[in-house]
């Protein structure tokens, strides 16, 4: 699910708990959390509704001066159904925040990172690359994702979402522009080259215990 700025901020500011969307098929689950880029927020329930039903009490919590302005605004093919979704903040920090700031790891923690790093190398069509964009991101720190995109022979989306995997890990950090290597990152691409490892072949090492010299 994609949070416009208007949305995060108001789901930020507490003004806003339900989003409406028209899609083929929900693209969110109850229970599940997700993050808004500022937040992250739990979704309660995901219900279909027809237009008409509703009602200037939900416009407000949605963000809307009114019912019209809502149904206005929503975008896609006025023949797919609308979706109303309803949205709780979670306080307290992002999970993958506290994962990032780790400056050592475990032997533990090598060999689960190296381990889900060969899952998504193995279930990728692209062939191995989380070495690769590990160590791009740490040598081009700030650098648009358009010129990382293209430095991968990569379109810009597709480059996006992988880094978005590793940051689910708690390996990179985007910044205004671009990304760079979390502390935790910085600790295992540090652990791979100190291994004498080509990039893309880091799911191979041996995990030891390891803690970074520093940058």
């Amino acid at each position: 699910m994609r949070f416009e700025q208007r949305l995060r901020d108001g789901i930020h500011s507490g003004t806003v708990v339900l989003a409406f969307r028209r899609w083929k098929r929900s693209q969110v689950v109850p229970g599940r959390r997700y993050r808004t880029g500022i937040d992250m927020v739990e979704v309660e329930s995901v219900d279909v509704v027809e237009p008409s039903s509703v009602d200037a009490a939900q416009a407000r919590e949605a963000g809307y001066a009114s019912v019209g302005e809502l149904l206005a605004d929503l975008r896609g093919d006025p023949a797919l159904a609308v979706y109303r979704i309803r949205l709780r903040r979670i306080d307290g920090p992002d999970p993958r925040d506290e994962l990032a700031r780790a400056v050592s790891l475990t032997e533990a923690d090598v060999a689960a990172i190296t381990a889900r790093l060969a899952r998504m190398d193995r279930s990728s069509s692209r062939g191995p690359w989380t070495g690769a964009v590990l160590a791009l991101i740490a040598d081009r720190p700030g650098i648009v994702s358009t010129a990382l995109a293209e430095a991968m022979g990569w379109e810009r989306q597709g480059f996006k979402l992988h880094v978005r995997r590793l940051k689910e890990l708690g390996l990179t950090l985007s910044l205004d522009v671009g990304y760079r290597l979390s502390p935790r990152g910085q600790a295992y691409l540090d652990y791979l080259r100190t291994r004498g490892a080509a990039p893309r072949s880091a799911p191979s090492m041996t995990p030891v215990c390891y803690a970074p010299t520093g940058r």
